[in-house]
């Protein structure tokens, strides 16, 4: 069976690691996407609509899939604005839950991240919370909420906050054992890999924490 797939945040360190894992498999026939710059990778499969983001639901008739994955996101040290960062971690993917429920899109997988809860008192933990819990309120059939700890892996932007916790967190990971295994730092390629396995897998958490994504991601060491 031939599926189309709609990536937000393709050009991100875990959209673009999940691009290239939807277009080396043959089961993948288009892939749509969304975003304000180009991923400039050449593939058949690739459909690119450069577009605002902030004005993802004037995009309704374009956005038709099998499938749906929100990679989107920002930082508190990159978008200081908290509006423009509610408008990014929570407005473009409500945004496009929505519009995958308005199109009968039946399986939606987004990224969060560990210790989000919409009742938080910490803003940028809050943020993420009511994203989920909109996200949720779609009652899209398959919807699948990741919540990565620290993401490893090399970005080509420098992050300097984010640089001192990886390098704090390659110490202490070794010691985030049993219950505390979801704090330890996960690589971006794991959260790819989960994120394509869940979608394609009778799964039944709808909230994937991160020593979940670590465990469903080394079970599919093919992927």
């Amino acid at each position: 069976m031939s599926k189309t797939a709609i990536i937000l945040g393709a050009t991100g360190l875990t959209g673009n690691l999940l691009l290239q894992k939807l277009i080396a498999d043959t089961s993948y026939t288009k892939i749509k996407l969304f975003s304000r710059s180009s991923v400039n990778i050449s593939s058949s499969k690739i459909e690119e609509h450069l577009i605002d983001m902030f004005a993802l639901e004037e995009q309704k008739t374009l956005f038709t899939a099998d499938q749906v994955f929100c990679c989107i996101g920002t930082t508190a040290s990159k978008t200081k604005d908290k509006e423009k960062y509610k408008s990014i971690d929570y407005g473009i993917p409500v945004t496009a839950a929505k519009l995958a429920k308005a199109n009968n899109i039946t399986t939606f997988a987004v990224m969060s991240s560990m210790g989000a809860d919409a009742k938080s008192s910490v803003f940028y933990n809050r943020i993420k919370g009511e994203m989920e819990k909109d996200v949720l309120s779609q009652n899209i059939t398959n919807t699948y909420i990741l919540r990565p700890s620290l993401i490893g892996g090399k970005r080509d932007e420098f992050r300097l906050g984010e640089s001192i916790g990886k390098g704090i967190m390659k110490f202490l990971n070794p010691l985030f054992i049993g219950p505390l295994k979801k704090y330890k730092m996960i690589h971006p390629d794991k959260i790819a890999t989960c994120m394509k396995v869940v979608a394609n897998t009778s799964n039944n958490n709808s909230i994937i924490n991160s020593d979940l994504i670590l465990t469903i991601a080394n079970s599919n060491n093919n992927e």
